[in-house]
């Protein structure tokens, strides 16, 4: 079986698409990884559900190997620190997932949506002085969720413009590991000075509550880094893309636009879709058999989410963006003991922002040709390093 790279160039006027090299590849084929090692790439839904629910594939941070294209990092990784659960395997996971889980269920993370609908609102109210055109990641995309996820954590909002920049940099294949590393190193550093302060006088937040826990100053910090990462990043991009999408598929727009309680359904194909979180990674902790081959312990197994969530084996006519698609179970949030802990406040956030957007603004349109927008290529999470929009 002859080892390829991981495919990452779309084609060009195919912004929403998985490359073409991907889906052409078979369901489980040898894949070299930028460090030397020689591990496997899953394209399929089934495989890829299979692996995440498997406990024999690991998602230990010392045992990963980084499955895109970027800075060739030769030594191991390290161990995940205390609190970065996301690297870490049961029970230790476990411990860590089960202090959060009753915090972010749908009742809970529902009631924020009147929160939700007044940051919307009062962003695009600052949108409408300002008036056309405006960058919408800046003025609408970043701010909802930066501001949401830094209250939930109690960050002041001074603070919430250098920890998006951080975020973005941790996940930014252009740049070195060394900034990777100290955008992580300086996130990781101000939790530590925000545990601190919340300890000596809590406030209502989730790093407070948390403060009550058996946690050591060093796995609140990680938890919170963690949390603050995952929440600025990925909802921001998805709703910067996604409005990109829409205005590509004026008929899904008009839809949307014409019955509000389209929300649900349309977040939800707009995740499967554009699936921004594209490439996931596990190690084999023992050989696992797996579509008629034998994954070796220690092999990496990396996770092509963005060509299972187009996989016609699952969804009918997987290509076209149907906002009334009936066919659930997509993968954009993962699956199994890993599946995203934030995936239902992305959703109130992505329900109320789209629909609010459309409402303010029905005449939205980019101020560039399509071709203009800078897309992040070279990113773990996908998406637009700005959209010009005009109305």
């Amino acid at each position: 079986m002859t080892a390829s790279e991981l495919p990452v160039t779309r084609e060009p006027g195919h912004p929403f698409d998985p490359p073409k090299a991907l889906r052409a590849l078979p369901p489980l084929s040898r894949m070299r990884y930028p460090d030397g090692h020689l591990g496997w790439l899953v394209t399929t839904y089934a495989l890829a559900r299979a692996v995440t629910a498997d406990p024999r594939f690991s998602s230990r941070h010392d045992l990963m190997h980084a499955p895109a294209p970027g800075p060739v990092v030769t030594h191991p990784f390290p161990p995940a620190p205390p609190g970065m659960f996301i690297g870490m395997d049961p029970p230790e996971h476990t411990r860590y997932r089960g202090l959060l889980t009753g915090r972010f269920t749908v009742r809970r993370m529902r009631l924020l949506t009147e929160r939700v609908e007044q940051v919307a609102a009062d962003h695009l109210d600052a949108m409408e002085r300002h008036g056309p055109p405006v960058d919408l990641v800046k003025a609408y995309a970043q701010p909802i969720p930066a501001l949401l996820i830094c209250e939930l954590l109690g960050v002041p909002p001074t603070d919430q413009e250098r920890f998006q920049h951080h975020a973005a940099t941790v996940n930014d294949h252009d740049v070195t590991p060394e900034e990777q590393y100290a955008a992580a190193g300086a996130i990781q550093q101000y939790i530590h000075e925000l545990v601190r302060a919340k300890r000596a006088e809590p406030t209502d937040d989730l790093l407070s509550e948390l403060t009550g826990a058996d946690l050591t100053d060093e796995e609140l910090a990680g938890i919170g880094a963690l949390l603050l990462g995952a929440g600025l990043d990925t909802t921001a991009n998805m709703i910067a893309l996604g409005t990109f999408a829409l205005l590509s598929h004026p008929g899904q727009l008009d839809a949307l636009r014409a019955d509000p309680g389209l929300a649900d359904q349309a977040v939800e194909e707009l995740l499967r879709y554009l699936t921004i979180a594209h490439t996931g990674v596990r190690t084999a902790l023992a050989d696992v058999e797996l579509d008629g081959q034998v994954i070796k312990a220690g092999e990496a197994v990396a996770l092509a989410v963005q060509a299972a969530n187009r996989d016609p084996a699952k969804f009918t006519d997987p290509d076209t963006l149907d906002l009334r698609r009936q066919e659930g179970g997509h993968l954009a949030f993962g699956h199994g003991v890993h599946q995203c802990l934030g995936q239902q406040l992305a959703r109130v956030e992505l329900r109320v922002a789209f629909p609010a957007l459309l409402r303010r603004f029905p005449a939205l349109r980019l101020a560039v040709a399509p071709e203009d927008v800078p897309l992040r290529a070279n990113s773990d999470v996908y998406g637009v390093h700005r959209l010009p929009v005009t109305w």
